[in-house]
């Protein structure tokens, strides 16, 4: 009798784990039924920002619901991450994760409110560019090797932007003057956006930036393209050599965009938010839209990016401890 009140009850368990997983399964296919939060950490006019808003568009028409992109600014990303991190793990909130917040900042920062790799759930890399060294007319160097002499003659005269500490274009630079020997003074802004604007304007000198900010006023002629970051030049800018071929052997930053939710999303919506992303990305009209900004598709799958990203993280330790780099 007792053992068949066991197996009764077991029955019971299994019948209502079937059903549990069911529900799950349904919940994750009718996916969203409301607005989507995608937060990103830099201002409008960034790369990031650039990325989530032609990703989002295609996404809302796949969905039939709206990609509300919610721009958060601040501590180089971090203050974006860290609310997604503690936001709730129902696909609901979306967090643009990228070089700088889930590569640079865990070891750029001595105290972070968030753990790149335990309090997130890696969804998919969405895609690559490199970044671009670009200087302002008045900077009397055509080429890399022209200005890391000029800089050399000018120690601590050029100043350059970035769209906050512990951006890529902040460690990208720092890493640049590891390698080049020079020394240029950083000023953090809130985004890519306005560093661009400044540049142009004369109020700083130099950038290395994500290409899809700068090649409108690269093709303008209202700034100097003098390298890439990547160790292959950029489709966009064919006739720009690498940095390292131009002057600084070994350098290399690839600025990365992904997406990633709160740790603890079902593997349900994880499934279904990884193939959606997908189809977003490798359409045609938003792979063009994508090509055009300079950012090539990247799709993988979950376990893929998680593995990812753990790779950043070490690769940039490493590079914040050669440079000194630090956020505070």
């Amino acid at each position: 009798m007792m053992i068949k009140n066991r197996l009764t009850a077991l029955a019971c368990v299994l019948t209502l784990l079937a059903s549990l997983a069911g529900i799950c399964d349904s919940a994750a296919q009718s996916y969203p039924t409301k607005p989507v939060r995608l937060m990103v950490g830099f201002g409008t006019g960034g790369g990031a920002d650039i990325t989530a808003r032609i990703v989002g568009s295609k996404l809302t028409e796949l969905w039939g619901q709206p990609i509300n992109v919610e721009n958060r600014l601040g501590a180089g990303g971090t203050l974006a991450a860290t609310i997604a991190a503690q936001s709730p793990a129902d696909g609901y909130t979306l967090f643009m994760c990228n070089i700088a917040t889930h590569g640079i900042a865990p070891s750029l920062y001595k105290k972070l409110s968030y753990d790149a790799v335990r309090d997130f759930t890696p969804v998919l890399l969405l895609g690559i560019t490199p970044n671009v060294l670009v200087v302002h007319p008045s900077v009397p160097a055509v080429t890399v090797a022209e200005f890391i002499r000029y800089a050399k003659a000018n120690p601590g005269k050029l100043s350059y932007g970035s769209s906050g500490v512990g951006s890529s274009p902040h460690l990208g630079v720092e890493l640049f003057k590891y390698m080049a020997g020079v020394n240029l003074v950083h000023v953090p802004y809130k985004g890519g956006g306005q560093s661009g604007v400044d540049l142009v304007g004369g109020q700083i000198q130099v950038l290395i930036t994500n290409l899809p900010e700068q090649i409108g006023y690269i093709k303008a002629g209202r700034v100097r393209a003098l390298g890439v970051s990547t160790l292959k030049r950029a489709a966009l800018l064919p006739d720009v050599p690498t940095i390292a071929e131009a002057g600084v052997p070994g350098y290399e930053v690839t600025v990365w965009q992904g997406i990633c939710a709160p740790a603890g999303l079902s593997r349900d919506l994880l499934q279904k938010i990884n193939a959606d992303f997908i189809k977003a990305i490798t359409s045609p009209d938003t792979k063009q839209r994508l090509a055009e900004q300079g950012i090539e598709a990247a799709p993988n799958t979950p376990e893929q990016f998680a593995a990812f990203i753990q790779a950043e993280v070490v690769k940039w330790a490493k590079v914040v401890k050669e440079s000194g780099a630090t956020a505070e």
